[in-house]
């Protein structure tokens, strides 16, 4: 396939239909007891499992130490678990198998994001081998080749940090052979059903272009040219891997799913909707045959054009009523495998099935098992007209035994900022709740899956168009008698950190407390310590963002260290010392100006993380220290 990655993750997840757009409910009637912080935030027992290719082996993720390791064990119970690897400083993320005997896993260095790939035997008869022992690399899986057990493909900037060449890798004996050469403009590439690289993804400034060959000893020619608003994206080849699987919004609002012929050039729509982009396809790498497509607009959904992918499908939604379903993992001929069921109230339950033995389904993994479905709060879809009549949607959650009415509120603007949030359980929204606080989370403008006219809405308006969508959700929030606009702090991470910031100085009347998260506060300092391998795409990033040469009094404007003077209120800043982000410096400049102006800003650093905590011991403290803040200065009268 385009992209054949064997690291999963439960966020990745397809799962069910849209929901409509729902008016904020009334409260629950009972009060549910306070939850420790740590009954949010410390590891599960067992997660991420996996199957081995032949589907007789199964593999987990277990904390040792305090550190997520790979634990293996066989499907039929007859040995016991044994774990493979021994990580001590930080956890094991992601994994995955490579062949019947070999896992490979990712890891970083103290959160600088530069990751090694490793390889261990399942059954731990000697020690990981590094596969990228180089330093300052990043490698990461191209294609795990499930045909041929001795390699891998990986994606890794050995030669030019700017740029990543493709390489196979023997898991066997260590061997790497570079296969491509990257001229410098090549941003990616794409492999076929069989592991061979076809595609070639080039970005020539404000041009992206798609490069095809028929074989791997052919140059590569191009067969697609766009302006970088506008998306042609292949997502797969068809199973004699002749034709092309893309999605495109070009002359359009929306993305749809095309069938290209790179001989004739002709092109066949197979899919498309009018209110929404198709975010991915459904494939059978068995079968090799198309599935169906999913996409996004509140919720997820799914639309088959294989009736017994259909059937079996609604067998699982069946099977678990009320739930959102997926398949994190299957063996090569998908006749076992890995079920999960989530909700927005329950993080995860992971089940193995085996096809040939219909409807037994074998508990894995409830993955927080000490969290009860009745004490988390819903999560519901709303939207707003913004001020210049844009429609904005977002999720609000609500705490428990509490009506509806001049409620403390955390405001939490997600990340990216060219993301968005999901209907789902997450732990961040979660204890806020517990702690009595709603949570509004806004897809402003530039947030993803909403189509291209409002994602290009977006464009060059960090502090200005975004952060006025954010407002006027909390506006709105007020308006609706929901919000005690007394009551209300903004919390938010890397751009929602950024956010926050922006927020406390634009809007100071609106919020008593902010909380930044890895957060910018200097656009300036941003464009000049961005990693090396975003620098491909620096021309787009000043088109999107903006120029730090040509529009400088924008960026001084609107960088929150230059404006710290209209801070009045609490703020909290968390941040790891190694980010290649958001880098230290960026913290330490607003943490200066808060104190020289004698305004209170709580700071805490961690010097064995980057763009985000992942040691639980520091994700604790972070969450402790956030989680106090916030009460302290939302819900303590």
């Amino acid at each position: 396939m385009v992209s054949s990655p064997i690291f999963l993750s439960l966020a990745a997840l397809s799962v069910l239909l849209a929901s409509p757009l729902t008016a904020a409910p009334a409260a629950d009637q009972s009060v549910p007891p306070r939850l420790p912080v740590e009954d949010f935030f410390r590891q599960p027992e067992k997660t991420a499992f996996r199957l081995s290719p032949n589907g007789k082996m199964y593999s987990w993720l277990e904390p040792w130490k305090d550190r997520f390791n790979v634990m293996v064990a066989p499907v039929d119970g007859s040995q016991p678990a044994r774990r493979v690897t021994a990580a001590t400083e930080r956890d094991i993320r992601s994994y995955g198998w490579v062949n019947d005997e070999t896992i490979v896993y990712a890891q970083d260095f103290g959160g600088d994001e530069n990751y090694h790939l490793y390889v261990t035997p399942a059954d731990g008869s000697s020690a990981p081998k590094d596969l990228t022992p180089f330093k300052g690399v990043r490698a990461s899986v191209l294609d795990d080749l499930e045909d041929d057990p001795e390699h891998i493909l990986i994606l890794m900037n050995k030669e030019n940090p700017e740029v990543f060449d493709a390489y196979r890798a023997n898991v066997k004996t260590g061997e790497l052979t570079r296969l491509t050469d990257n001229p410098g403009n090549v941003v990616g590439w794409g492999t076929d059903n069989d592991g061979h690289i076809r595609l070639a993804y080039v970005s020539d400034g404000l041009t992206s272009r798609v490069l095809y060959r028929e074989n791997e000893s052919e140059k590569f020619r191009e067969i697609f040219s766009s302006d970088f608003k506008d998306s042609i994206e292949p997502v797969g080849f068809t199973g004699d891997n002749k034709k092309i699987y893309l999605l495109s919004n070009l002359g359009h609002d929306y993305s749809a799913l095309y069938l290209y012929d790179p001989q004739t050039k002709k092109q066949d729509l197979i899919c498309s909707f009018t209110d929404r982009d198709v975010s991915g396809i459904l494939w059978s790498q068995a079968r090799r045959t198309l599935l169906g497509v999913s996409w996004y607009t509140d919720r997820s959904g799914r639309l088959y054009f294989d009736e017994e992918a259909r059937d079996f499908y609604e067998a699982l939604k069946a099977r678990f009523p009320g739930m959102e379903v997926g398949i994190t993992d299957t063996s090569k001929n998908e006749r076992r495998i890995i079920v999960v069921e989530t909700s927005d109230k329950v993080p995860g339950r992971l089940y193995y099935y085996d096809k040939d033995k219909p409807g037994e389904f074998k508990l894995l993994a409830d993955l927080y098992p000490w969290l009860k479905e009745e004490h988390m709060a819903s999560m519901k879809p709303i939207s707003f007209t913004a001020r210049d009549g844009l429609t904005i949607h977002g999720y609000l959650t609500l705490p428990l035994g509490r009506p509806a009415k001049n409620l403390p509120v955390v405001v939490n603007p997600h990340g990216g900022p060219e993301a968005r949030d999901t209907w789902g359980y997450d732990p961040e929204v979660q204890l806020l709740a517990n702690r009595g606080m709603a949570v509004l989370q806004v897809n402003y403008r530039v947030s993803t899956g909403y189509g291209k006219a409002f994602w290009k809405a977006g464009f060059k308006q960090w502090g200005q168009k975004q952060q006025d969508d954010i407002t006027d959700g909390v506006k709105w929030l007020i308006s609706e008698g929901i919000a005690d606009p007394k009551r209300i702090g903004i919390y938010g991470g890397s751009y929602g950190g950024y956010a926050t910031l922006m927020g406390l100085i634009k809007t100071p009347e609106l919020y008593r407390c902010g909380v930044d998260y890895v957060g910018v506060a200097n656009l300036f300092t941003l464009f000049k310590s961005i990693p090396s391998y975003w620098r491909p795409m620096l021309t787009v990033m000043k088109e999107t963002i903006g120029d730090p040469k040509k529009d400088k009094v924008m960026f001084q404007q609107y960088s929150p260290v230059y404006h710290a003077d209209k801070i009045n209120v609490p703020l909290f800043i968390a941040q790891g010392t190694n980010d290649p982000r958001v880098v230290k410096d960026q913290s330490d400049q607003m943490v200066k100006a808060m104190k020289a102006r004698g305004i209170e800003v709580e700071y805490l650093v961690k010097n064995n993380e980057g763009h985000g905590f992942s040691n639980v011991e520091n994700r604790l403290d972070f969450y402790r220290q956030m989680s106090d803040f916030l009460e302290r200065h939302l819900t303590k009268r």
